[in-house]
């Protein structure tokens, strides 16, 4: 019921993290995918939140990565949330370089890579949180998006402001991958 009666109150792609001037500016060239989903189709449910999913990260691979990166940043972000901007579900810093995928369930909080620490989200948890959007709300987006930095992050609190703030000419490249979600 909620659902439907915010069903056009969505937040929007402007406050997405590649939208921002900082990311913006580099070049939108490496290549996010994952062999769970192609590219703007759904995700499959076992990647939701607990009921109807198993709230387990899907897995992903990338290429392209510059060779003079530092380490990368992963955020996935729900533009369509009825909120005023979107909703963090993942913020995994120091990703290594190095490394060219994460299998499926690598981004809970007890899972990671060695080195790859996580951020909260919106709900205040660290590593994934599945998709789970208000029933009725219609489709939700979910965007996946690798960033390579030229130097190791450092931030003094992972509030959005700090992060943009360490990003600003810190990016070297990035991509994104897009999935949907509906319930």
């Amino acid at each position: 019921m909620l659902g439907r009666l915010l069903r056009n109150v969505r937040a929007g792609d402007r406050y997405l993290l590649c939208n921002d001037p900082s990311v913006r500016e580099a070049s939108e060239s490496l290549l996010l995918a994952s062999p769970a989903f192609a590219a703007g189709a759904p995700m499959p449910a076992r990647y939701a939140a607990a009921k109807p999913g198993r709230n387990v990260s899907p897995p992903l691979t990338w290429s392209n990565v510059p060779a003079r990166t530092a380490e990368l940043l992963l955020v996935v972000e729900d533009p369509d949330a009825p909120l005023p901007r979107p909703s963090v579900h993942l913020v995994a810093m120091h990703i290594p370089p190095t490394l060219t995928d994460l299998a499926e369930g690598a981004l809970a909080r007890d899972a990671a890579p060695a080195g790859v620490h996580f951020a909260r989200g919106t709900l205040g948890v660290l590593g994934y949180t599945g998709p789970r959007p208000p029933g009725g709300h219609g489709p939700h987006r979910y965007v996946f998006q690798l960033i390579a930095l030229r130097t190791s992050l450092v931030v003094r609190s992972t509030s959005r402001r700090d992060l943009l703030v360490a990003l600003e000419g810190n990016v070297l490249a990035w991509g994104r991958l897009e999935g949907t979600f509906e319930r």
